[in-house]
């Protein structure tokens, strides 16, 4: 198959990065995987053929790297972002700056097309920090590549997700489990079906300089997340919807935790619903506007992967 050019793709080993990685060597694309530990990735390698993958060293805190990185690619995608800050590994540091500077590179290197993965929320009002500097890392990307094409996604399931995987493990082992922001919506997109709209934007079916916003078919609460979890794996677990003063006080006693069950940041992004605008969908800036396949449902891809938490009352053990 002949080459279609390569793609240098900056936290390819994570979550999103594995999906559009398989999408992109099927379709004859060359991938550099750009991360701070290739030796850490190699699991990637049978998602392309021979020499098809390579990997280098990079973090986006280092601009020499980013450099090397980017040299010689057709295509750029930054999939970097964090939940949580620790260390040096804080959300200015990696939305922002490391985003202004995989832009630069990019822009200096003269790739075909830069591809930015924000999130759904993104706001420069917002009083989470994670929402404001996701905004920021927009900006600062248009402000240095004003061709370069921003996709921001809502909550991201499949397989390996960290949103039905850790509340359907909360559930299997506790007997109550508390529901904060019980009413805030979202609308929740299969990670294939994000690669697939980064892919069509590599592949010249977005309008450049231009914010994307990509949902699934559903919206749902946090409150039906959980039931539809219990739905699927027969869990017995009883739901305690709680205000949000009340997981302030839980983050206030275990924000020095390695893992915190939840962060003040989280919460605040908890008061606001994450579903794709009016304006997105008028504006044709949406996943349909990019890819002519419909998304893929939380129904129909969601009881692939929870079941190896069904009970016994649905013909398996836990």
């Amino acid at each position: 198959m002949k080459t279609k050019g390569i793609v240098t793709i900056f936290g390819g080993s994570g979550f999103v990065g594995r999906h559009l990685i398989g999408q992109l060597t099927k379709a004859g694309y060359r991938i550099r995987v750009a991360v701070r530990h290739p030796q850490l990735a190699g699991f990637l390698q049978p998602l392309g053929g021979l020499s098809q993958i390579e990997f280098v060293k990079a973090n986006i805190r280092n601009e020499k790297s980013i450099i090397e990185a980017v040299e010689g690619a057709d295509y750029v995608v930054n999939l970097v972002g964090i939940l949580a800050q620790s260390g040096r590994q804080n959300f200015n540091s990696l939305h922002v700056q490391g985003a202004r500077l995989i832009a630069i590179a990019a822009r200096e290197a003269g790739v075909k097309q830069l591809v930015q993965m924000s999130a759904l929320g993104a706001d420069e009002k917002s009083s989470s920090k994670y929402a404001r500097t996701k905004a920021h890392g927009e900006d600062a990307v248009l402000n240095m590549e004003p061709n370069a094409i921003i996709v921001r996604p809502s909550v991201i399931f499949g397989p390996e997700d960290g949103f039905f995987n850790l509340f359907a493990g909360m559930m299997s082992i506790l007997p109550i489990v508390p529901v904060f922001g019980a009413k805030t919506k979202f609308q929740p997109i299969f990670v294939g079906d994000v690669a697939s709209a980064i892919k069509a934007a590599i592949e010249g079916k977005a309008k450049q300089g231009t914010i994307y916003e990509l949902g699934g078919p559903q919206i749902v609460s946090m409150k039906e997340v959980h039931e539809k979890i219990k739905t699927i794996t027969g869990l017995k677990t009883w739901l305690l919807p709680l205000p949000l003063f009340i997981a302030k006080i839980i983050a206030l006693f275990t924000w020095f935790l390695p893992n915190p069950p939840i962060t003040s940041d989280q919460i605040k992004l908890l008061k606001k619903d994450n579903v794709v605008s009016n304006l997105a969908m008028e504006e044709h800036r949406t996943y349909s506007d990019l890819v002519e396949t419909p998304p893929h449902s939380i129904d129909a891809c969601v009881p692939t992967y929870l079941d190896r938490f069904e009970t016994v009352n649905h013909g398996k053990t836990v």
